[in-house]
């Protein structure tokens, strides 16, 4: 019988990037600001959108910031790193250069003192593997995120879930990206695309195509994603707002997954770290579009022991609403629907750095 698991709770700074970019706050602000609104105590950092020079890491610099997180009694848990092939003007990396670009990253997050590193959905299996023993070498836990439009059950995600379970390094495992698995567009996503000029005809013709999706599955492969992507564009096009055409693809196929919950079963063991997407709370105090109690339940019931970060998605649209405010009440919702699962959200740092340690050394059972 599996014990129940108790989450703990974090969230990522990514949720904060429009206060972020209006220079509401600094690096060391919103640090502080996570701790005394008691939004931690795991934190969660993008590297190259928050540490100047990335990922070029110096001492004093390392020092700076493990000293500040842990002054104010935050945890760090996973620092997202990139897997940019194109970063040359005239060609893409080798496989060689990419795997000296991750190993780069991945020492920047040991030095950081982040024990999970976000890695990207476009690193093949083979890509993982030659990074396994750079992973082991600095201790970092490589956790690729799994994200829509991909999900769980993927072709994509199950050969390397298949490859993981062939190199046996406990240092490779998932990010699960709640988006893979969302059950309706965000009404704050509806509300701005009616401040563009969006006709109500429209907008009630972008949900009943998303529910068709919903209602047929994920897609099958990258064609089946193609196809949909295009009849969102078709769709604005028909209606007289083509320019609104590939911002519906974008959102509709690849922050709105309708990937059922339980597929997350299909990664489980695997699952090290876990990004609780989400793109808003309604008058009711829950999130209409994300099942944020049956995927904390999920975790619970599963024994999951490692952190969620809160990742408030809705920031690229809403601009009228604080998004302190949002992540405060999405939090409340995964301590009330933990509890309800019979067990309890770790908000103690303490706790949350014993537990996050024993998390990561489990070995992997399939």
């Amino acid at each position: 019988m599996t014990t129940l698991g108790s989450p703990i709770q974090g969230v990522t700074l990514y949720s904060f990037t429009r206060a972020f970019h209006g220079r509401e706050y600094d690096l060391e602000g919103l640090i502080r600001k996570t701790a005394a609104e008691g939004y931690g105590p795991g934190l969660e950092v993008i590297g190259f959108s928050s540490f100047r020079g990335f990922p070029e890491i110096d001492d004093r610099f390392a020092g700076w910031f493990k000293d500040l997180v842990a002054e104010v009694g935050l945890v760090t848990t996973s620092l997202a790193i990139n897997a940019d092939i194109g970063i040359h003007r005239d060609r893409l990396l080798d496989q060689d250069e990419l795997i000296e670009y991750m190993r780069r990253q991945i020492e920047a997050a040991a030095r950081l003192g982040f024990p999970i590193a976000r890695v990207q959905i476009s690193i093949e299996p083979d890509s993982m593997e030659r990074l396994a023993p750079v992973a082991e070498r600095y201790g970092v836990t490589l956790a690729l995120e799994v994200h829509a439009d991909q999900y769980a059950s993927h072709p994509r995600i199950l050969a390397l879930r298949d490859r993981y379970e062939q190199v046996g390094s406990p240092y490779l495992g998932f990010t699960a990206d709640w988006g893979a698995t969302t059950v309706g567009f965000a009404p704050s996503l509806i509300e701005a695309y009616r401040r563009r000029g969006a006709s109500e005809d429209l907008l009630a013709k972008v949900v009943d195509l998303w529910n068709e999706f919903s209602e047929a599955g994920p897609p099958k492969d990258q064609a089946d994603h193609g196809q949909r992507f295009g009849r969102f564009i078709a769709l604005a096009a028909q209606n007289g707002r083509p320019d609104l055409g590939v911002d519906f693809g974008i959102n509709g196929t690849g922050l709105f997954g309708p990937a059922r919950v339980d597929d997350w079963l299909e990664i489980m063991p695997w699952i090290r770290h876990v990004h609780g997407k989400f793109f808003g709370i309604d008058e009711s105090g829950e999130e209409p579009s994300v099942p944020v109690r049956d995927l904390i339940r999920l975790l619970v019931e599963q024994g999951y022991t490692g952190a969620i970060s809160s990742e408030y998605e809705g920031w690229h649209w809403n601009s009228w609403q604080s998004p302190f405010e949002i992540i405060a009440g999405e939090q409340a919702v995964q301590r009330s629907a933990a509890e309800a699962a019979g067990s309890r959200m770790i908000t103690d740092p303490a706790e949350a750095r014993a537990q996050l340690a024993a998390h990561l050394a489990q070995p992997v059972h399939s």
